[in-house]
């Protein structure tokens, strides 16, 4: 395997480990797709990105913590 694909197979499992992060391991995929595309649209440094980053700063320094967010928490049942 070269080093690009090693490299893209990385990134692709790091991604997945968001996706288990955020409770939505078993959602379907097109509702995944569509919520990532809605993402794309949020204008980088807008309110409404500081807003999602800092949800999404908590739930990970929470999962250091071997403990969901709040935030997951109270959205766990999003599936």
């Amino acid at each position: 395997m070269t080093a690009d694909r090693k490299r893209q197979a990385r990134e692709k499992f790091l991604l997945g480990g968001v996706v288990v992060k955020a409770g939505l391991s078993k959602a379907d995929r097109a509702f995944l797709l569509g919520g990532l595309i809605e993402l794309a649209r949020v204008i980088p440094g807008s309110a409404e990105h500081r807003r999602l980053r800092d949800i999404g700063e908590k739930a990970f320094k929470a999962s250091s913590r071997d403990t969901l967010s709040p935030h997951i928490e109270e959205n766990a049942g999003w599936r």
